[in-house]
């Protein structure tokens, strides 16, 4: 991971100063909450519905064990014992008092993190592919180049008023596991004739108008790609509306003029931008890429993992799972789910991180990863040493075996804590989570995506989830309207709306029926409930959803 020099460390210090007084200022009233409200998220601190919320930067999602434990060591001493795990390799903290932040954000200091950031209309905390370095369809790892974006982008002078906030994500795989066509900028690194370079996406995005991004450049080599990215928010920074929130994000801008338009500023912004590169960003960039050298993969028999593989069901229904192809021979990468039936989708308790960190210490080269989908991955485990890790995970309640599966529900906060919430998620999420481990269907069903918002916002990515609900607020009465054949890798695509939205006491019986249906109609097994819809459509899909209408039809 990317080692912090003496001016990061000084640079964060003294931000964290700076912001320890205004919150003083803010407690002896000599600021208002009003003068306070742009400074406190500028620091990553939102008012939410009860209380404070601390989001913290994870960026690109890449932890140590050493980081790990002051995010719980955190949460026991100013929050209430359990960090939240975010949909942008974030963790928030959803219950400090005022004063506690600046000491909440000097611990994190000690480690090398912070909340710089991770709100406002600026760019965002940069996020990256979650098997990043270790996955087995990698053509390289894409944090070096997120680590880059991220110390450019941190305080640039010209960026920290954008229209709206601004979002990046970077994949260097085959396969996107960091869904960059749903986001402002998407990167993917991609090879022509023996180079490497970044195909760059823009225009992506969900919330109240939700958008796959478009290609702006299919290829851009390494060394023009960060006058690329200024020339594109620098276009976005003048032309991106201003007189409506609502319209204000580059998808929008990209939407009213169109790619070709925008290409031709983006192309001239870039011949005026690019001269001011002299190669200092490539220097740097090869001293990034030097902290994140692979580990010294270890050679080590594998029979303990063939053993259990073969004589402990519940080890084998975990590795079948919860376990993805590495890189190196020998190995595999551990997705920790935090989605164990009924509990609160990405939530961690201080004892979870602390033993996932002690696990990363000792069996994981010290890596830790949060993914998008609100897991915890260790990218680096022997399968020598597997069946010990998963021993330690069941005794902590970390062995679900759902990876992927309908339980492995995406789910924003809701109603329970957050202020623009129109509907509650996490309840819906554990119903639905508990409802299909009573029925033992889920890896039956197999692959399929379920994701929850409770609002337009789309924090839960619900647009892109095979199966989406988006909980809204009608005439005071919850209400969750459910959106099919969502997309979120490769082949993004917004989901369809299936219809009218149903009550919450009817939610996971209308969950119920889709499944039933896609079990009845698919061709065989190991055909997903995506392949079946892309199959055959909608249609009998809606038919299964809303019975009463095929009863009214006849």
């Amino acid at each position: 991971m990317y080692h912090y020099s003496d001016f990061d460390r000084d640079f964060l210090a003294e931000r964290n100063a700076q912001f320890r007084a205004q919150v003083e200022r803010r407690i002896d009233g000599s600021l208002t909450e009003d003068e306070f409200k742009p400074l406190r998220l500028m620091n990553g601190l939102y008012l939410q519905l009860h209380a404070y919320m601390l989001r913290v930067a994870i960026p690109y999602g890449t932890l140590n064990s050493a980081q790990m434990r002051v995010l719980a060591d955190i949460s026991t001493k100013w929050d209430k014992g359990y960090g939240h795990f975010t949909t942008r390799q974030n963790i928030q903290y959803n219950w400090p008092e005022l004063r506690d932040v600046p000491d909440m954000l000097d611990a994190l200091g000690t480690v090398n993190m912070h909340a710089i950031q991770t709100s406002g209309n600026t760019i965002r905390n940069v996020t990256a592919d979650h098997f990043a370095g270790a996955a087995a369809d990698e053509i390289a790892d894409p944090r070096p180049i997120a680590e880059l974006i991220r110390q450019w982008s941190t305080d640039h002078p010209e960026f920290q008023f954008l229209p709206r906030k601004f979002k990046v994500a970077v994949s260097g795989a085959a396969h996107d596991r960091a869904v960059v066509r749903a986001h402002d900028i998407g990167l993917r690194i991609v090879e022509r004739d023996g180079k490497r370079g970044f195909e760059v996406i823009i225009g992506g995005g969900l919330g109240r108008t939700p958008m796959i991004g478009k290609v702006l450049y299919d290829f851009v080599e390494a060394a023009d790609l960060l006058p690329t990215l200024e020339a594109v928010v620098s276009v976005y920074n003048l032309l991106g509306r201003r007189d409506n929130k609502y319209k204000a994000r580059i998808k929008i801008t990209v939407h009213e003029n169109g790619i070709e338009d925008i290409r031709a500023r983006v192309d001239a912004a870039y011949a005026r931008i690019r001269p001011q590169f002299t190669g200092v960003d490539q220097q740097l960039l090869a001293r990034i890429e030097a902290d994140f050298a692979a580990p010294k993969f270890k050679t080590a028999d594998t029979r303990s993992f063939d053993e259990a593989y073969a004589n402990d069901p519940l080890f084998r229904s975990w590795a079948d799972t919860n376990l993805s192809a590495h890189k190196a021979d020998g190995y595999a990468i551990v997705s920790i789910s935090l989605k164990a039936h009924g509990k609160t989708p990405g939530d961690a308790s201080a004892a979870q991180m602390k033993l996932i960190a002690g696990l990363a210490e000792r069996y994981g080269h010290d890596d830790i990863r949060i993914s998008h989908e609100q897991n915890v991955i260790l990218p680096h485990v022997h399968k020598s040493d597997l069946p010990s890790v998963y021993a330690a995970l069941r005794a902590q309640g970390l062995g679900t075996a759902n990876i992927g599966l309908i339980s492995d529900i995406i789910a924003c906060p809701g109603m329970d804590y957050c202020a623009l919430a129109t509907a509650r998620s996490i309840p819906v999420a554990q119903e639905i989570a508990m409802h299909f481990d009573a029925l033992k269907l889920e890896h039956d069903v197999g692959p399929l995506q379920l994701k929850i918002s409770g609002c337009i916002n789309a924090c839960g990515h619900h647009h892109v989830g095979h199966i989406g609900i988006l909980g809204l607020d009608r005439a005071g009465v919850e209400n969750y309207q459910i959106t099919l054949g969502g997309d979120a890798t490769d082949t993004a695509r917004i989901g369809e709306r299936a219809g009218p939205g149903f009550g919450a006491d009817e939610i996971v019986g209308a969950v119920e029926r889709l499944v039933l249906a896609y079990l009845d109609l698919r061709t065989e097994p190991a055909e997903t409930f995506l392949q079946t819809y892309n199959r055959l459509g909608a249609a009998p899909f809606k038919a299964a959803l809303y019975p009463e209408k095929q009863s009214d039809a006849a």
